[in-house]
């Protein structure tokens, strides 16, 4: 499956944003899916991710309550809505997509695109 993730942005703290994360190729109703990050000199940090069917979702404890996450399996689209963005969300954001090692563990990776929060 290919993934590619669009909709970051400047923002400035206490904005919203809406990424959305559009898959090509396989089923992506088979997938589950997740928002990585990964800010400059820092690793890759799990954000959120939900499950095939849309039903169960699961956040890192730092965007709860901020961050929304969310698919539309008939647009082979997933999304993640950021509300109260702080300028420590400022990061490259990652979709990604996998079968069997929900909710931290993916097969498959887009791109990313870049989310810049000022203050």
């Amino acid at each position: 499956v290919q993934l590619q993730a669009s909709g970051g942005g400047l923002v400035q703290a206490g904005g919203s944003l809406r990424l959305s994360c559009a898959a090509s190729g396989r089923t992506f109703s088979g997938y589950h899916m997740g928002w990585f990050r990964q800010a400059p000199g820092k690793e890759r940090e799990f954000v959120a991710a939900v499950r095939r069917s849309g039903g169960y979702t699961y956040y890192a404890d730092s965007v709860k309550g901020r961050f929304t996450i969310s698919r539309d399996n008939a647009k082979n689209t997933v999304y993640l809505q950021m509300n109260s963005l702080i300028p420590e969300d400022t990061a490259v954001y990652l979709c990604a997509a996998g079968g069997t090692g929900y909710p931290y563990e993916y097969d498959y990776w887009g791109q990313g695109t870049q989310v810049t929060v000022s203050s």
